[in-house]
């Protein structure tokens, strides 16, 4: 493995039954980078993300994770990372000092680190003082902090996330990424699987995720400079099906979707669009009340490679 990379997948492929869940992925993350995947709900985001933890093997391809190969060597795999899925892994009938010294004494922490580490924990959690809360008693940007702080008792150089603010509030959201922010400061490398849109721009790079493969890969800036083939317009129109209808069919339209209750509208030239598009919805009976440029947004980037909207409901994956 190159020195400054942590994590290769190479064709990664899984297929449970005839069913193929993650086909040919492959990607590289460096040392301390934040790597996201972003895609709807089952696009194979958790698959990939189960694969490089040791916890799921390959039907073909490789992955490697601070230089083991997870198929051959996931024990040592494991050893090496912190993984916190969705549904936070704890236990919510034990109080938070005991959720925190039984993940320790599964990663092997002991004596003055021990100490140290649960300290590091409870503070960085907002519960120094609270440890003998029961954790199912926690509101849920509490409950996160501390399963993230269980994750990384041990100090691990990769970290897995896992849909890690699913169902978090977005003030909780915010501080929870400040904390990822400050972990990448310290070289430890950042997996993290998401279907919100706007803390995707929190990652080093991204790779976007569609039924099992991969539609781009790179910064959120370069994405979204590079997925639009076209002008961006935003179109505010009543009603707003039948302005969708008629848009799709008029020269010059390179795609329309829906976005809200507005239409994304790309174009081939902008300031000819703006001229006639409204003059040729209002001769059909709709009513327009804005169209203007915009810059196209991930969503807008994965419509443009995908053909559809992302499915972001919070249903598992």
């Amino acid at each position: 493995m190159p020195k400054g990379t942590s994590i290769v997948a190479q064709e990664l492929v899984k297929r449970f039954g005839g069913f193929t869940a993650v086909n040919r992925v492959s990607f590289r993350i460096s040392t301390g980078e934040i790597f996201g995947l972003l895609g709807p709900n089952g696009s194979g985001k958790s698959t990939i993300i189960r694969m490089l933890c040791g916890l799921l093997t390959p039907t073909s391809g490789r992955a490697s994770v601070a230089g083991f190969n997870v198929a051959e060597q996931p024990e040592q795999v494991r050893q090496h990372i912190g993984y916190m899925s969705q549904k936070f892994s704890l236990y919510n009938d034990l109080r938070v000092i005991e959720n925190l010294k039984f993940y320790a004494g599964l990663y092997g922490v002991k004596g003055k680190l021990l100490t140290e580490r649960i300290a590091w924990a409870l503070q960085m959690a907002g519960l120094t003082g609270s440890e003998t809360l029961l954790t199912g008693e926690l509101a849920g940007g509490w409950k996160q902090r501390l399963a993230l702080g269980c994750a990384v008792l041990h100090r691990p150089q990769v970290l897995f996330l896992d849909e890690p603010t699913a169902g978090v509030d977005p003030l909780s959201r915010r501080r929870f990424w400040e904390l990822i922010h400050q972990m990448a400061a310290e070289d430890v490398t950042i997996l993290v699987t998401t279907h919100y849109m706007d803390e995707a721009e929190y990652c080093n790079r991204l790779a976007l995720i569609d039924a099992g493969r991969i539609v781009a890969t790179g910064s959120p800036s370069e994405i979204k400079c590079t997925s639009i083939k076209g002008d961006l317009l935003l179109v505010e129109c009543a009603p707003l099906g039948r302005g969708l209808e008629l848009l799709k069919s008029r020269p010059g339209v390179l795609d329309v979707a829906v976005f809200g209750a507005a239409l994304h509208v790309v174009v081939s030239a902008a300031q000819q669009a703006r001229v006639e598009l409204p003059a040729a919805l209002a001769s059909a009976g709709v009513i327009v009340t804005a169209v203007e440029p915009i810059a196209p947004s991930l969503e807008d980037a994965f419509v443009a490679m995908t053909g559809r909207r992302p499915d972001t409901s919070e249903a598992a994956q």
